[in-house]
């Protein structure tokens, strides 16, 4: 704003019937009136901040940077700087309202963070955590012991002390609600690092409100002593009214709602007054309002009544009210107050040993716990998070004028600008993949057969749990391989929540859902806890993801890396009917099952869920499939006979391996295609068919000799020459049995499928895939498509990583969402 406006003298006066205008045709102009007034400055905070936030997303800033920056180009150091702008959209007069107001949203947004808030993790965090958040904090701390000297700039009527607690809390401070989307935003929120992080934020965020606290004690009572005792003694008694007063009275309000019933109007009514009470009661006893608003969300218990309440407030809040909190820190952010070279030297001192601090305190602790230096050094960067509670901090610190416009002006810089940096350069330092050592059993077919056999289960609906558990119980679980699944429940982030990967422990029995996804997480969590107590050497870890569609590909291909998975099952995006065709359930699901087609670290298999011996799991020893694998060569195909090979040594599966051999017709049509289209392209494939041909014979060669006395396994071969002549053999075979496992056969040349591609509906399931999962085939068994992982170097050593492309996948990919010309058939997905 210009000069004008910040005069500390100015004398404002008050028309107390000036609130709605009488129009612009009574002559009226609206902003001489405070509610259109109002209403323009709303609407120019929120375009700006969202400008802002679409300007810096491809740089990955969390969105408080944006509405900071935003206030400052609204302030006196940018558009401000013009005397006709600052005086017609941001008058003195409209000050108190545009306050009063963003202080009601900042009032409303502490509440929601006291209620997302899980105080039961401070119980439950480690050593580890506490330490580096104290770590974190004590240097910080006196680096700002030391600025507070340098600056000099403080009220000649406040005590040292109280300046050194003002800079002291706000360059120790974590932001953890801004914390949260950083490592969201970096895919770090699931691992140990992230957890750590989380735990350490929380601890500093719940110190650096007790020093508030105390420091706004300090501030507003001068003559100090005796004054100030009374504040934080009365703080303390207010905090202890609302555990052992208020707590039990919603506890009470939430026992009698019965349960799957919402709340009533009047409750919820009666919570939103409780906080503006909390917050008057701590305002008038000396502290902050936004104290009473915090310590009043953190009281309300965990469960639906806080998702209610979350529902219910957010999108408000956080997207029309909290900006405004934000814009008039950046009103009151004048840069131009830094002036001079040893200012400016100040401020960057200030960043520097800020950061240091943090980063070295972090450092320390983290290498004591026999942490990396690279981890150590990431966990201090992300310790170094800004947000919300350093802006209250210093605009506290400036309404009680501990802090002068200088002072202020620095500080929100440094805010800005460590939080800005922290993104790009842990995206820089540390990379998860880096943490990741390659391991090899990577597909079935590289599993040792007296090893564990890791395997992860993606779940979308309960829809999808009795054909799983029923391929699980086929898999044949034994004491020399035992069966470890972890069970990942996909569901879509909605909101702005952040996107978080949850590990369920036994939750308590009786403890109802708080909606219907946890609803369907413990319906499906029960369900895989029953499977794992009534069958032997099986043991599930459950996990719920929570992200966009869009990333969920990366959750499930960083958890199968992980956890060293070497086969991932997830469902297909069609389900049966009732009249036995095949409907699409979500289209997001298959783009999804694409995704981790193209860049899973192991094998993967899709699962067309037709029924596996009807709805209902069976017992170990009813178990009863015909299985058949249907086999025309290739490393896919060595995958799915492979897994086949571990089914039929269960004593209940009855496996059958058809394998299609070529007839003289197919052979000729495969060499006339070679010498018709004889680029390098093509003959480097026919090579690699060459190669993969023998490995098929050595494979089915192994396999048929060490079945050759299992009785439950027949071999047959069938010779085809062309996709008609595949798809009646296939069809003399289908009603007896109710699983076919198939390779997907990407980037394989096969006269033997010649056809069946032309009207390919899903060509990501390959050929024969396809073809099964079809609604016009004429067969209601399930089917299992399998993919190898391709990344397998000549020792079998896997060292791809997530992200990284396939080797021998880049070709059926190039096509895979259009429908193959007859000339490219033959390599097609």
């Amino acid at each position: 704003m210009a000069d004008a406006n910040i005069s500390e003298d100015s004398i404002i006066c008050y028309a107390p019937t000036m609130i709605t205008t009488n129009g612009i045709w009574q002559g009226d102009n609206p902003l001489d009136y405070s509610l259109p007034l109002f209403i323009l400055q709303l609407t120019f905070v929120v375009v700006v901040t969202r400008v802002m936030v679409y300007v810096l997303k491809p740089f990955r800033q969390p969105r408080v940077i944006s509405e900071i920056l935003g206030g400052i180009l609204l302030g006196p150091s940018v558009l401000g700087r013009s005397d006709t702008f600052a005086n017609t959209i941001f008058p003195l007069r409209s000050v108190m309202v545009l306050e009063t107001m963003a202080n009601v949203g900042l009032l409303y947004f502490l509440f929601l963070v006291g209620v997302e808030m899980d105080i039961s993790v401070i119980k439950r965090t480690g050593r580890k955590s506490l330490a580096i958040a104290i770590a974190g904090m004590i240097l910080p701390f006196l680096f700002g012991l030391g600025f507070s000297f340098l600056l000099n700039t403080k009220s000649g009527s406040m005590s040292q002390g109280t300046y050194i607690l003002f800079l002291g809390v706000a360059l120790s401070v974590t932001a953890f609600p801004v914390l949260a989307r950083v490592l969201a935003e970096l895919k770090l929120i699931n691992t140990e690092l992230g957890q750590i992080a989380m735990s350490s934020a929380l601890i500093n965020d719940m110190c650096a409100w007790v020093l508030l606290a105390l420091a706004i004690a300090l501030a507003e009572n001068e003559k100090a002593s005796l004054a100030s005792l009374w504040v934080v003694l009365s703080s303390v008694a207010f905090v202890l009214v609302c555990i052992f007063v208020v707590r039990p009275a919603i506890a009470w309000m939430i026992r009698r709602t019965p349960e799957g019933e919402t709340y009533s109007e009047f409750y919820i009514c009666l919570i939103l007054t409780g906080v503006m009470i909390s917050g008057f009661i701590t305002d008038a006893i000396g502290t902050h309002s936004v104290f009473g608003a915090f310590v009043f969300g953190l009281i309300i218990p965990n469960g639906p009544l806080g998702v209610t309440l979350i529902e219910k407030l957010e999108d408000f809040v956080s997207g029309l009210l909290l900006p405004l909190y934000f814009a008039i820190s950046g009103l009151r952010t004048d840069i131009r107050k830094i002036a001079g070279a040893r200012s400016w030297g100040i401020l960057g001192l200030i960043i520097i040993l800020s950061s240091l601090g943090k980063i070295f305190g972090t450092l320390m602790v983290s290498v004591f716990y026999q942490m990396t230096v690279r981890e150590g050094i990431t966990l201090g960067l992300l310790m170094n998070t800004k947000g919300l509670v350093e802006m209250i901090i210093l605009n506290v610190g400036k309404d009680q004028k501990v802090l002068d416009d200088k002072s202020f002006a620095a500080m929100v810089i440094v805010a800005v600008f460590i939080t800005a940096i922290i993104t790009p350069i842990v995206t820089v330092i540390y990379r998860p993949a880096r943490r990741f050592m390659p391991y090899k059993r990577r597909t079935i077919q590289r599993s040792k057969p007296d090893a564990e056999f890791r395997v992860l289960v993606c779940v979308h609906t309960p829809r999808n749990v009795p054909t799983i558990i029923n391929l699980l119980e086929a898999s044949n679980a034994t004491k020399k391989s035992p069966i470890c699944v972890y069970v990942l429940h996909l569901v879509e982030l909605t909101g702005r929540a952040s996107a978080m990967l949850i590990v369920h422990n036994t939750r308590k029995s009786g403890r109802p859902a708080l909606n219907r996804t946890q609803a369907q997480s413990d319906h499906i969590i029960n369900a895989f806890e029953n499977y794992e107590q009534h069958t032997g050497h099986v043991t599930v870890q459950p996990l719920t993801a929570i992200s966009p569609y869009s990333t969920m590909h990366e959750d499930i291909c960083n958890l199968a890396e992980d956890k060293r998975s070497a086969f991932i099952i997830i469902p297909f995006h069609k389900q049966q009917t009732v009249d036995g065709g095949m409907e699409a359930t979500n289209p997001a699901f298959r783009m999804i099952n694409q995704n981790v087609l193209a860049n899973s670290p192991c094998s993967v298999g899709i699962l067309v869920d037709r029924g596996l011996n009807g709805s209902t799991r069976l017992a170990a020893n009813q178990v009863a499939h015909h299985v058949a694998v249907l086999f025309f060569g290739g490393p896919d195909d060595r995958e799915a006979l492979a897994y086949g090979w571990r089914m039929c040594e269960h004593p209940g599966i009855n496996l059958t391996v058809m394998r299609f051999m070529p007839g003289e017709e197919a052979i000729d049509t495969a060499a006339a295609s070679t010498n018709e289209f004889g680029d390098s392209r093509i003959l480097s494939v026919v090579t690699d068919r060459d190669k993969d041909r023998q490995l098929d014979e050595e494979y089915v060669k192994e396999f048929r000799m060490r079945n050759a006395n299992n009785e439950s396994v027949v071999y047959i071969e069938k010779i085809v020459n062309n996709g008609e002549e595949t798809v009646t053999a296939i069809q003399s075979i289908d009603s007896s049995h109710d699983l076919f496992i198939v390779g997907r056969g990407q980037g394989m040349i096969s006269p033997l499928t010649a056809g069946l591609t032309d009207w390919s509906e899903c060509p990501e399931l390959g050929a024969i895939g396809d073809l099964l999962a079809s609604s016009d085939f004429a067969a209601t068994v399930s089917v299992l498509v399998v993919q190898q992982y391709a990344g397998v170097g000549p020792q079998g050593e896997g060292l791809g990583t997530p992200d990284s492309p396939r080797e021998s996948n880049d070709l059926q990919f190039v096509n895979i969402n259009r429908r193959p010309s007859p000339q490219a058939r033959g390599f097609s997905p």
